[in-house]
């Protein structure tokens, strides 16, 4: 419950923050660094903006990124894993060895390929972070359904002639929502970092779109003066991820699914 408690905090101000954000994230209000006061409550930045307002901000575009390569990466890796049960063979050899190819390559050096090649658009950034967190959907889901394929079930579906993805989308892939749900979450939470630490590098975001680890990033110039700078969105960041990861376990705890907890390796 503290969890949902923290996600749900977090999602209401992503949804609702421009409505009630006193400034334009990106309009200079006053003199750069100044210290939180009653009108600029977290004071300002280093151009001059409202600090408060791009911190209620930062999170909208790193929510709705994690978010949607989170979703994207639990269907699609849950589509292929099942896949690569029920096919097996050389299908199953070959997304196998694709994964752990994929595993091999640190996510920083994969993205920087990505981005050189196509850009730092936003679709660009969910497709690669989707492709990134779905290689441990993968491979939990190729567990899953190959415990699935011994069950009198499936060998009576494939008896009856149905074909490959019947099977797999009606009496595979429902016996596994549980388990995508909670793959689902672990890839949110990973993928959250994820889009931090690379605005924080230079490869995520581009300025000046208010974003929680560019926001990391600029601040480290005043560590020492203006540790707030640094502080409050890293709270944001870690309040969210800590939100995300508890809610996980417990939902895995209700459907007693310990493997999944913690599957984060990727």
């Amino acid at each position: 419950m503290i969890g949902v408690m923290l996600v749900a905090v977090h999602l209401t101000i992503a949804l609702t923050s421009p409505l009630w954000v006193p400034y334009d994230a990106n309009s200079l209000v006053t003199m750069a660094l100044d210290a939180p006061s009653s009108e600029y409550l977290f004071g300002s930045d280093e151009l001059g903006r409202d600090f408060f307002t791009r911190v209620m901000l930062g999170g909208r575009v790193s929510i709705m990124v994690a978010f949607s390569a989170g979703l994207i990466a639990a269907i699609c890796g849950g589509l292929i894993g099942l896949s690569a049960a029920y096919f097996g063979g050389f299908f199953d050899d070959a997304v196998s060895r694709i994964v752990e190819l994929k595993l091999a390559i640190p996510s920083i050096l994969f993205v920087a390929l990505f981005v050189t090649g196509f850009g730092q658009s936003l679709g660009v950034f969910i497709i690669v972070i989707a492709i990134i967190k779905m290689m441990g959907a993968i491979r939990t889901c190729r567990a899953a359904g190959i415990q699935l394929m011994q069950l009198g079930y499936v060998k009576a579906s494939q008896l009856r002639g149905e074909s490959a993805s019947s099977i797999i989308l009606r009496d595979l892939l429902p016996n596994i929502l549980d388990l995508l749900l909670v793959e689902f979450a672990l890839r949110s939470s990973s993928a959250l970092l994820l889009v931090s630490a690379l605005s924080f590098l230079g490869l995520g975001l581009s300025p000046p779109t208010p974003d929680w680890g560019l926001m990391i990033h600029s601040g480290l110039s005043a560590i020492h003066s203006e540790p707030w700078l640094i502080l409050i969105p890293a709270f944001c960041i870690s309040t969210l991820v800590i939100g995300i990861n508890f809610a996980t376990e417990g939902i895995a705890d209700v459907y007693g699914l310990d493997a999944a907890r913690g599957s984060t390796h990727d």
